[in-house]
């Protein structure tokens, strides 16, 4: 893609966040439009952009981490670069789950007069809590080892299980980089399918501004902007406080000191301005991982090598911005019911909700779902409170505005996920 098209793309793309949100605003929420899940607008945004990307994620997983097994090669240089790979990936999400529960213990937005108190708890009643109640810790860990270890390769391709297709490529990779002579026209095959399915993305991307537009428009013409006053703006502000510190201070400093502070990280960032702005409108990372693949190996000057190995990982398990939001989430609603958490309590958050983030698929809302882990964790670690345990069910109250705060975690995650393959690409230059 040359550099005139991006520029014509992005602005495009920006164009139709922008009149998504206006109209969704003005031309639906003011208006009192009606507007569900079903809503026509979504299933237009779904048709035009989400399903065409998802339709790519399992292919371009499968040949991008093999091309990029095969292009390290050397079995002992990919032990280094996945090592470091899975080091940063732990580090990052850790500091921005710290950060989140500092932030938001801090700012205490949840600590509220005892009638507001009640009126949310009434709101939780109205939600059930359903069968994921019952989820815990172990379950986590074990989901993720399955996940891991899959017994059927095609069922994990069929059903959208990244994880598990990740691990078989990385080994037939292996496997093909170690056959030498012998699988050379594998390794040509795999690489000339990654090249192809590459083509395939940059058709798909001139997509990107009308997909925004119309999901963009759903999800403001749903919510409205008046959500953001009263107590759950109030959140709402600490979890934005947080991405952005994480965002534009924390990873921008990473990279800074890990490529030994010759790389300028917000010209970097503006050069990945595609790929975020994708994530934003798509509220995916792994519906934006052709898009990030593309932006990080053209704009971006990462190696191929580093990019095809360290993004599909990273848009399956390095989920930044989802474990600050977490942390943030979980310790507000336990303010909000009149339960303060102690340190241990407070470190037993940040513990779950990284693991929880792992755990979380690249999909929209897919936090609200592990986020009943790390309620679960906490719950069974109460000495007792006036109140009792947080039941599940107060999820509810956030659910309303989850939608933009998820969009916004989701440019976080592709930006660590960027931040990621640029730092490799030092450990695994073209």
């Amino acid at each position: 893609m040359t550099h005139r098209s991006t520029n014509i793309l992005t602005i495009l793309i920006l164009v139709g966040l922008v009149a998504g949100a206006l109209v969704g605003e003005y031309g639906l929420h003011a208006a009192g439009a009606v507007v569900g899940n079903d809503h026509w607008l979504k299933a237009t945004g779904d048709l035009v952009l989400i399903r065409p990307l998802k339709l790519l994620i399992i292919p371009l997983i499968f040949f991008s981490v093999i091309s990029g097994i095969t292009r390290i090669g050397d079995p002992s240089k990919l032990g280094i670069v996945g090592g470091a790979t899975l080091v940063y990936y732990l580090a990052t999400m850790f500091m921005a789950v710290t950060l989140g529960t500092v932030l938001v213990t801090w700012i205490s937005p949840g600590v509220l007069a005892p009638e507001i108190q009640e009126s949310l708890r009434e709101t939780a009643g109205n939600f059930a809590a359903g069968e994921t109640a019952t989820r815990s810790l172990g379950s986590a860990w074990m989901n993720i080892l399955h996940q891991l270890i899959p017994v059927n390769i095609f069922e994990d391709m069929v059903k959208v299980r990244p994880l598990g297709v990740i691990v078989f490529a990385i080994a037939f990779g292996l496997a093909l980089a170690a056959g030498g002579d012998k699988t050379k026209a594998a390794r040509d095959i795999c690489n000339a399918c990654f090249e192809g399915l590459m083509i395939l993305v940059r058709w798909v991307i001139w997509l990107t501004p009308i997909g925004v537009f119309f999901l963009v428009a759903w999800t403001v013409g749903k919510i409205g902007f008046e959500s953001i006053v009263g107590p759950l703006g109030k959140y709402m502000i600490t979890v934005l406080i947080g991405l952005a510190i994480h965002g534009f201070i924390v990873l921008p400093l990473v990279l800074w000191l890990c490529t030994g502070m010759k790389h300028h990280p917000y010209r970097f960032m503006w050069r990945m301005k595609r790929a975020l702005m994708t994530a934003v409108g798509t509220d995916s990372s792994s519906a934006t991982l052709p898009v990030t693949i593309d932006t990080a190996e053209g704009e971006g000057e990462c190696s191929k090598r580093a990019a095809n190995f360290v993004l599909p990982l990273g848009a399956t398990i390095n989920m930044d911005g989802t474990a600050l939001y977490e942390a943030v989430a979980v310790v507000f609603l336990f303010q909000l019911f009149g339960i303060q958490l102690e340190f241990g309590q407070l470190l037993i958050v940040v513990i779950t909700a990284t693991l929880a983030a792992i755990g979380a698929a690249g999909i929209p809302s897919a936090g609200l779902v592990t986020m009943v882990i790390v309620i679960s964790a906490v719950n069974m670690n109460l000495t007792g409170s006036p109140n009792g345990p947080l039941p599940v069910a107060a999820i509810g109250i956030i659910i309303g505005v989850d939608r933009i705060l998820d969009m916004c975690r989701t440019a976080v995650n592709v930006w660590g996920d960027a931040v990621g393959a640029k730092i490799i690409t030092r450990l695994a230059p073209d």
